[in-house]
C-alpha cells in the first residue's frame, strides 16, 4: 500500500523556524534533516525495507500528526493542574491550522483558540501576507509541522522545550499526571457495559476482566521496549515502522483510526439511547417522516457536536477532558449510591455462573475495557522520568480494573438478567442520584466526541494536495462528512453492546494483544529470551481466538438483529 501523495506534500521543512529555536542552525532539506541527529541520512526506498533498513526519522511518513493529534488525549498540564493537559494541537496544522497561526508567536497563537474553523477576513488577510513571503514562512501553510522531530528540536535543552501555549511541550509529565492520563484513556464508556458483560458470560465470565487485564499490562511494557530499541520512536505507528517497515506503519495507522472512529459512532448511540430513556415521548414529523426518540436524539447529538469538529484549537476541551476520570467515578459512585443507599434492585435471582453461549460477547466487551494501548507511547514519550512508566502503568490497570470490576459486580447484583448494554438506562430516573449518573454520561461524549474524531481527520487532511491546504473550506468537509457518516453507521446498527463487542474484540485484540507482541518480537529478534517468546507467542495466540470467536459471533447476532 502506498501514499497517495508524495513525501514533499506530507513534510515541508520550516528553514525560518528552524533557524529561530534557540538561534540553532539546522541543515536544510527533508534528506539532510533525517540524519542530521548524527545518523546517516537514508534514501527513500528504505522507508519500504524491513527492520534493518529502517529510516532514521520517524516523522516524515503518513501519519505526521498522530502524537500531535494523540497527544489531546495526554499532554503535559500546566503546573498548577494536575489534570490531563493540552496538546501542542496549534503547533501544527492541518489544512483548518493554516498560515494565521504564527509559529511560535504566542500572542496569536492564544488569541487563535477562541476562533472557530471559519475562515474570518482578518485570517484572508493574513494569509495573503503569507502567501507573498513564501520563501520566508514556507512552513506555516503546511499540513502538519512536527514539532517533535529531533532535526529542530535535539539542540534545544528539554527543559526549556515549549507548546504554543508556552507550556513544557515534552518529558515533563509528573507520576501523577501520568497516572492521571493513563486512567483517563483507559476508564471510557466500556464502563457503562461492565454489568451487561457479567450478564452475558456469566460471574465465572469476570475471570476474563483481571485476564485480560493482566495481558494488556504485559504488552504496555512491551510497547515501552520496543520505544527504547531505537532513537526516534515515539508513537504506535513509530513502532510498527520499526517492526515492519512503512506498509507497517500505515498498517497499525489505519486500525487506529477505525478503533476511533467506532468509538464516536459508539458516542452517538449511548447519547440517543440514554436522551431517549429520559424523554421517551418525544418524537418528530417531517415531510411524512417519523422519527422516534432514539432517531431524533442520534440526530440531534451530530448537530450539536458537529460544530465543535470545526475548532481551530481544541485545547479547551482537552482541559475539559481531563475530567474522564473525574467523570468515570461519579458515575460508579452514582451506580453505588443507587444500589447501596436507595436499595435498587437486589430483588433477582442472580445465579448464572457461567453462560457458554454469551461468553463471546463477553469477551469484546471485557477486551475492550483496555483499549488504551494507542495512547500509552505517547505518555511514556512525555514523561519526565520514563522510568516510572511501569508503575504508571500499574497504578492505572489497578485503578481502572477495580472500577469496572465494581460496577460489573454491583450493577449485575442489581438489575440481574435486565441488565442493559448501559447500567444507566437501569436507573430509576426518579432519583436524583440517578439524574446524575445519567446527565453525566450525556454530557461527557458530547465534550469528547470532537477530540476523538480529530486525530482520523487530520490524517485525512494530510493526504490533500498542497494546493488545496488553504483551505478552511477543504477541513471543514473532511470533518463534516466523517461526522455525518458516523451518524449513518449509529442508525444503521444502534445496538451499542454489540458494536462495543464488535469493536473489543477485533480492534482492541488487535491493537491490545497482537501487535504490541509482533513487533517487539520484530524488533528485537534474536534478543529475547525462550520465556519472552513463549509468553508473546501465548498473548498473539490468546488475541487471535479472541478476536476470531469474539467477532464472528458479534458480528452474527448484529446481522441477526437486523434482519
Amino acid at each position: 500500500m502506498k501514499n497517495s501523495v508524495s513525501d514533499k506534500n506530507l513534510f515541508i521543512e520550516s528553514e525560518d523556524e528552524d533557524d529561530e529555536l534557540d538561534g540553532c542552525e539546522v541543515e536544510e532539506g527533508p534528506k539532510e534533516e533525517a540524519g542530521s541527529d548524527g545518523s546517516d541520512s537514508s534514501s527513500d526506498e528504505s522507508d519500504e525495507g524491513p527492520r534493518g533498513s529502517r529510516p532514521s526519522s520517524y516523522t516524515n511518513q503518513w501519519p505526521q500528526s498522530y502524537r500531535q493529534s494523540i497527544d489531546m488525549f495526554t499532554g503535559v498540564t500546566p503546573p498548577t493542574i494536575s489534570f490531563l493537559g493540552t496538546p501542542s494541537l496549534s503547533r501544527f496544522s492541518s489544512s483548518f491550522l493554516t498560515s494565521s497561526f504564527g509559529g511560535k508567536h504566542t500572542p496569536d497563537i492564544i488569541s487563535s483558540i477562541l476562533k472557530p474553523l471559519l475562515p474570518t477576513t482578518s485570517d484572508d488577510q493574513q494569509q495573503q501576507q503569507q502567501h507573498s513571503q513564501e520563501e520566508i514562512k514556507s512552513s506555516q501553510s503546511i499540513l502538519i509541522p512536527t514539532p517533535s522531530r529531533k532535526s529542530s528540536l535535539s539542540v534545544i535543552p528539554e527543559d526549556k522545550r515549549v507548546d504554543a501555549h508556552g507550556m513544557p511541550m515534552s518529558h515533563q509529565s509528573s507520576f501523577t499526571q501520568g497516572v492521571l492520563n493513563g486512567v483517563n484513556v483507559l476508564c471510557g464508556v466500556g464502563l457503562l457495559s461492565a454489568p451487561y458483560a457479567i450478564k452475558q458470560g456469566g460471574w465465572l465470565g469476570i475471570i476474563l476482566l483481571f485476564l485480560f487485564g493482566t495481558l494488556a499490562f504485559y504488552t504496555g511494557i512491551l510497547l515501552r521496549k520496543c520505544l527504547d530499541s531505537e532513537e526516534g520512536l515515539e508513537t504506535y505507528p513509530d513502532i510498527g515502522q520499526a517492526a515492519f517497515g512503512t506498509y507497517g506503519r500505515i498498517a497499525i495507522s489505519i486500525i487506529l483510526y477505525m478503533e476511533l472512529y467506532a468509538c464516536c459512532v459508539e458516542y452517538i448511540i449511548l447519547e440517543s439511547d440514554n436522551l431517549s430513556s429520559l424523554f421517551p415521548n418525544i418524537h418528530l414529523n417531517i415531510a411524512g417522516f417519523h422519527l422516534n426518540s432514539h432517531i431524533f436524539f442520534a440526530i440531534l447529538t451530530t448537530l450539536i457536536v458537529l460544530p465543535t469538529t470545526w475548532f481551530r484549537d481544541l485545547s479547551v476541551l482537552s482541559y475539559i477532558s481531563a475530567g474522564g476520570v473525574i467523570a468515570s467515578v461519579l458515575v460508579v459512585g452514582c451506580l453505588f449510591w443507587a444500589g447501596l443507599i436507595d436499595h435498587v434492585g437486589f430483588e433477582s435471582k442472580n445465579d448464572t455462573i457461567l453462560n457458554i453461549s454469551g461468553m463471546p460477547i463477553a469477551i469484546g466487551l471485557y477486551g475492550y475495557c483496555y483499549s488504551g494501548h494507542a495512547v500509552f507511547p505517547n505518555i511514556y514519550s512525555s514523561l519526565k522520568n520514563k522510568s516510572h512508566f511501569p508503575a504508571i502503568l500499574l497504578t492505572s490497570f489497578l485503578v481502572c480494573t477495580g472500577l469496572f470490576a465494581g460496577a460489573a459486580t454491583i450493577g449485575y447484583m442489581m438489575f440481574g438478567e435486565t441488565s442493559a448494554s448501559q447500567f444507566t438506562l437501569n436507573l430509576p430516573n426518579n432519583l436524583v442520584v440517578s439524574k446524575i449518573g445519567i446527565w453525566t454520561t450525556v454530557c461527557f461524549p458530547l465534550i469528547t466526541y470532537a477530540l476523538t474524531l480529530t486525530p482520523m481527520a487530520l490524517s485525512f487532511e494530510e493526504l490533500i494536495t498542497s494546493n488545496r491546504q488553504k483551505s478552511h473550506l477543504y477541513a471543514i468537509a473532511i470533518r463534516s462528512t466523517l461526522t455525518i457518516s458516523t451518524l449513518c453507521v449509529a442508525l444503521s446498527v444502534p445496538f451499542f453492546g454489540l458494536v462495543m463487542a464488535l469493536v473489543g474484540s477485533l480492534f482492541t485484540m488487535l491493537v491490545t494483544f497482537i501487535f504490541p507482541c509482533a513487533c517487539f518480537l520484530s524488533i528485537v529478534r534474536g534478543k529475547i529470551t525462550w520465556l519472552q517468546g513463549s509468553i508473546c507467542t501465548l498473548i498473539i495466540a490468546v488475541g487471535l481466538a479472541s478476536a476470531g470467536i469474539g467477532t464472528s459471533s458479534s458480528l452474527a447476532q448484529i446481522i441477526q438483529n437486523l434482519s
